[in-house]
């Protein structure tokens, strides 16, 4: 597997990331069925990790953890906080007083010193942010975080962060996860080359759009687990938006019938195939899954297969808002017109 720069830090990853939030009571409970499928990952050449303490409530770090016993120096490490984390309302954000604690619990589940990648994983509208950077940038400065990374920051946030962080001379956002597969494509408006602008690496995330571009979901489907139960507006087969969905599909796997390539490996490779895309986070419950997964990074898409697919959805087009972290927010009454 080839490596690629993580932006401008100078550190080397692979085109595919393995993302564990299936690991733990949200996917697979098996600790040691999870661990054996991180060591395959390890082992066909995948030296990205990502995870967050949300995650089946911190169990998911602590499977990582007990993965990576042995093999830590091999790994680049991200993990992400903000997510409630309990009842509290001081147990979530991007708060100096949160950031300190929720760093100190990922250390201690993850079983390690330091942290490569430490991101915020969504933007917290209560809070400046230059109290999270200057929050983050001690962190940096302590040795217990490398470099410190957004998820889900609109093109404005990723430039407001950027410039808040040249002006204080704090640490800088290196990273942007954001959501992005072939039904899932508004970051190509602006996310991607305001970060490309600013020399920052990307990790998307969904490249198989919640299971949409797997062959797992049809018609009949319904959302039975509790990832997909939280999001069912992305599943309810009675929305329109879901039902455009489905054509996509059909037509899609028409292109990878043709390309002769599988609809998981199409999808994984036409992110990675983005000059934008640093990696793409893939995130197997099981060994079957990621056996699956594993052969996108070596798929190559010419440009009449990528015409193809633009003609089916085009560039910059999200088919159902609900798949990003982005289309809630338009609709907020604050940010309407009247």
């Amino acid at each position: 597997m080839d490596f690629r720069p993580l932006g401008r830090t100078g550190v080397q990853v692979s085109p595919l990331c393995l993302g564990t939030m299936m690991f733990g009571a949200w996917g697979n409970p098996d600790h040691d069925d999870s661990v054996r499928i991180i060591h395959r990952a390890l082992d066909a050449g995948i030296n990205f990790v990502d995870t967050a303490d949300v995650y089946s409530a911190g169990e998911s770090e602590e499977i990582v953890g007990k993965a990576l016993k042995g093999r830590r120096d091999d790994v680049v490490l991200a993990t992400k906080f903000f997510m409630p984390m309990g009842d509290d309302p001081n147990r979530r954000g991007g708060s100096r007083r949160w950031i300190v604690k929720a760093v100190e619990d990922s250390l201690r589940r993850l079983d390690t010193d330091w942290i490569d990648l430490y991101q915020v994983h969504r933007p917290d509208p209560a809070v400046d942010v230059d109290e999270t950077l200057g929050a983050l940038t001690d962190l940096v400065q302590q040795g217990k975080v490398r470099y410190i990374g957004s998820s889900s920051y609109s093109g404005s946030e990723i430039v407001e962060a950027q410039w808040t962080a040249r002006e204080r001379r704090l640490e800088r956002f290196r990273t942007e996860q954001p959501p992005y597969s072939l039904l899932t494509r508004s970051i190509e408006l602006d996310v991607l080359p305001t970060a490309q602008r600013h020399g920052m690496g990307i990790l998307t995330y969904s490249p198989l759009a919640g299971g949409w571009l797997s062959g797992s979901w049809s018609a009949d489907s319904s959302p039975i687990s509790p990832a997909r139960q939280r999001l069912a507006a992305r599943f309810d087969m009675s929305l329109p938006e879901n039902q455009r969905k489905l054509e996509a599909v059909e037509q899609l796997q028409q292109v990878a019938d043709d390309t002769g390539v599988s609809m998981i490996e199409l999808a994984i490779a036409f992110v990675i195939n983005h000059p934008g895309v640093t990696s793409a986070i893939i995130g197997p419950r099981t060994m079957q899954q990621l056996d699956s997964q594993l052969p996108a990074a070596d798929a190559v898409l010419d440009a009449a297969v990528l015409d193809r697919i633009d003609q089916i959805v085009a560039p910059g087009v999200t088919i159902n808002p609900a798949d990003t972290s982005y289309g809630e927010q338009v609709l907020q009454p604050a940010l309407r017109r009247r």
